[in-house]
């Protein structure tokens, strides 16, 4: 089963942020694909492709390791 979900993450101004993200969250085990729609101004929408669903900790765990990132509550 393959399940996608849509994160809000604020802190991401460029293509770095992007690219620095998506390498994190692409290491966690099961993740086949990140897109992000990138919002230098705000809020930015991340979309995760993983065999299983993602814990919330997961994900904040590597928006931290990638740097000054931030899931918005929701």
């Amino acid at each position: 089963m393959v399940t996608s979900s849509t994160y809000q993450v604020t802190g991401m101004t460029c293509g770095h942020c992007v690219s620095a993200v998506s390498s994190e969250l692409k290491a966690i085990d099961g993740v086949s694909d990140v897109a992000v729609d990138l919002d230098a101004a705000g809020v930015s929408a991340v979309t995760v492709t993983s065999a299983q669903p993602l814990r919330l900790e997961q994900v904040s765990a590597a928006l931290d390791e990638a740097g000054d990132y931030r899931l918005v509550a929701g």
